[in-house]
């Protein structure tokens, strides 16, 4: 009996996903587990594999072709069996069958793509990750390119097609008064940008600065990584001690790990904590769930988990909506970064900034003043739900936990 391959749905809000990369042709003999093919969704990549062993009849869907969730992307079974009750699920024929480049000359293009098309300002330009990489790699604008794929979206084929002709070659700067070059926005760049301005325009935020004595901070931080140099698991880094420290100050100040919604506020139990990693798609905070129950080890195994793997782009999508988390941590420090504001994650209802170790003088008793190593701490609350004597409260507890923090290594 032949058996179809599903489309996997990769998270609640994610509707449809574009095939990526194909690993294994009609004709291949596939093995259950065996990697099918990737895709992507507007924020991480994931790989299909075979629930299925057999023989892999017929692909349904070309590498770019966006596909709804659920639907049926492939076919394994044995050879010469009927695949007709799947026929309703095939894509148009025009999708199917696409050449290879390596065989067609220029002229071709517009036997594969249309001729080029003129859009009106400010249309949305539909065209897969791997396309618009393949453009920037090539140098060509994909501007009037008309694609082949589904809803005429630019697939990689059509860039590699375009490629070969002077049409659409990228025009070089002008030496006389063009001194800037115009990018478009990528699609993770204007998810970020309005998630921003919809968190600045529907709440009330205000940030709070404060500095903890980091001695304490250093001082772990040379025996954890002295003890990782002799086997330890974890590189226990000075990040994961400030998120260990919050996470205890969560758990005394309640109404700060919360949500806020319309007139009702969400109070958690548990710490669900949200880190912000910087990648190079753009900023993402993926959340480590139910973090007041782990060791600073494993803390610190699962925070490094998280960032590699939206570094890598395979993070889990529901680890990225802001409603995973309960409260997050944004580390600028390691940039050199003494003092910023933090915008808050809604409907999250505030969000700790960690600024770089800065040594100030410091009174040291009996009239004895030396420098002693700060880390900056900068609090961005909804004064919707927090007032400023509660914020104030738990952004001293944080600097409290940091300064006395112990946990053996």
């Amino acid at each position: 009996m032949a058996n179809p391959v599903i489309m996997p749905r990769q998270g609640q809000s994610v509707e449809s996903c574009i095939i990526s990369s194909w690993f294994k042709n009609e004709g291949d003999e596939i093995q259950k587990g065996d990697i099918l093919f990737s895709h992507e969704t507007d924020k991480a990549a994931f790989e299909c594999e075979s629930e299925f062993a057999g023989i892999l009849l017929k692909r349904l869907y070309q590498e770019g072709d966006e596909v709804p969730v659920l639907k049926i992307v492939a076919i394994i079974g044995t050879p010469g069996e009927s695949i007709d009750q799947f026929s309703d699920e095939s894509v148009d024929s025009t999708h199917e069958g696409i050449v290879s480049v390596e065989s067609k000359e220029v002229e071709d293009f517009t036997a594969i793509t249309g001729l080029t098309v003129a859009r009106l300002e400010g249309e949305k330009i539909r065209i897969t990750p791997r396309a618009r990489n393949r453009a920037k790699e090539l140098g060509i604008s994909f501007e009037g390119i008309q694609g082949s794929g589904p809803e005429g979206r630019i697939i990689e084929q059509d860039i590699i097609l375009a490629g070969k002709s002077d049409s659409f070659a990228t025009p070089p700067a002008s030496s006389v008064g063009e001194e800037f070059e115009i990018r478009k926005l990528s699609n993770m760049r204007k998810i970020i940008a309005a998630k921003m301005k919809e968190s600045l325009q529907n709440s009330a935020q205000l940030t709070h600065h404060t500095s903890a004595d980091a001695r304490r901070l250093l001082e772990l931080r040379k025996k954890a990584k002295e003890s990782f140099e002799k086997g330890a698991s974890e590189n226990i880094t000075i990040n994961d001690m400030v998120c260990f420290a919050v996470i205890r100050a969560l758990k005394k100040h309640p109404m700060v790990n919360c949500h806020l919604l319309g007139d009702t506020i969400s109070i958690f139990h548990k710490v669900h904590l949200g880190l912000a990693v910087d990648t190079d798609r753009g900023l993402m905070v993926p959340t480590v769930k139910n973090a007041d129950d782990l060791s600073i080890q494993r803390l610190a195994a699962q925070l490094k988990a998280v960032a590699d793997n939206c570094k890598k782009g395979n993070i889990n999508p529901e680890l990225l909506a802001s409603e995973a988390a309960t409260f997050s941590v944004s580390n600028l420090g390691s940039y050199g970064v003494e003092l910023f504001t933090p915008v808050i994650n809604l409907p999250q209802v505030a969000i700790l900034g960690v600024n770089t170790i800065i040594n100030r003088p410091t009174d040291l008793g009996n009239g004895v003043f030396g420098f002693v190593p700060f880390i900056g701490l900068s609090l961005t609350y909804d004064h919707r739900a927090i007032d400023g004597a509660p914020a104030s409260a738990f952004l001293r507890e944080i600097r409290l936990e940091i300064e006395n923090l112990d946990f053996t290594i």
